[in-house]
């Protein structure tokens, strides 16, 4: 009796193996896939039957960890493995980090300084110092933003992979917060591309009227954007003319930035 059920056990077991492998299969092509999948794709891509395909899929999906497009009836990655993906970086202690270079911001801009990183479908800032003005942007740490019109924002999604810009502009729908937020699709991603070609990305008010951000990524080790850093206030004071010295500087601090981060996992590996 107990060598029946220890070989039932082994069984039961290797199929459930299996098919977290199986999964794991979908999820890394996804990941590596520029554009969403079809069902028939993936199944021509891992050589697993059509209903495996569909049956894991409805379970990635019910997860959060693949996003289903129903008017194109393709699969691209989800938030659930965004959120593990960005898991580096939400670890880190960024306000602590960063406090020496964003105050370096300050002083040179006068303006708020932040730093905000990707999770899920939004932006969540994580570090701030303020600037000393009377009239002055003050967000919150923890604070949630839209990813589609806010300067952090599109520099954080204009460097994820295609298909994973594509699925949150289907999740989200691009609400609009002011007249000046975009709402269609296609002039988004020829925003994101201008943000990929420039190395900056600017909010002119589309998140709320009369506030406007540059913001610039943040490179962990491995060069993928774990962050984004930026400079926000009044647009009166935050006009045209100040953008080539304040996106000059921003870039300068966020490599400082990201030479940091670099130095201390050297450290850490050193350390161990």
């Amino acid at each position: 009796m107990a060598k029946t059920s220890s070989k039932s056990e082994n069984m039961s077991m290797n199929d459930g193996v299996q098919s977290v492998e199986r999964a794991l299969d979908l999820l890394e092509l996804l990941a590596r896939s520029s554009d969403s999948m079809g069902i028939s794709q993936l199944s021509a891509a891992t050589g697993q039957p059509v209903g495996t395909v569909h049956r894991l899929l409805m379970t990635l999906v019910a997860r959060g960890y693949v996003m289903r497009d129903s008017r194109k009836r393709r699969y691209a990655l989800g938030s659930t493995a965004r959120l593990l993906a960005n898991a580096n970086s939400q670890r880190l202690n960024w306000a602590e980090i960063a406090a020496p270079f964003l105050r370096q911001l300050v002083e040179i801009s006068g303006e708020t300084a932040n730093i905000v990183v990707m999770e899920q479908d939004k932006a969540v800032y994580v570090a701030q110092v303020q600037s000393a003005r009377m009239v002055r942007m003050f967000t919150e740490l923890g604070n949630r933003v839209p990813l589609h019109s806010t300067g952090c924002g599109k520099v954080l999604l204009a460097y994820q992979p295609e298909s994973v810009r594509a699925s949150i502009i289907v999740q989200t729908g691009l609400p609009a917060f002011t007249y000046k937020t975009i709402t269609d699709p296609d002039q988004l991603q020829h925003e994101l591309e201008m943000v990929r070609q420039q190395g900056h990305a600017i909010d002119n008010g589309e998140q709320e009227e009369g506030v406007r951000c540059f913001a610039v990524p943040v490179y962990d080790p491995e060069g993928k954007v774990i962050a984004a850093m930026s400079i926000s206030g009044p647009s009166s004071r935050l006009d045209s003319t100040r953008i080539p010295f304040l996106v000059q500087h921003l870039k300068r601090t966020s490599a400082d930035l990201s030479a940091k981060l670099l130095d201390l996992r050297s450290t850490k590996e050193i350390g161990a």
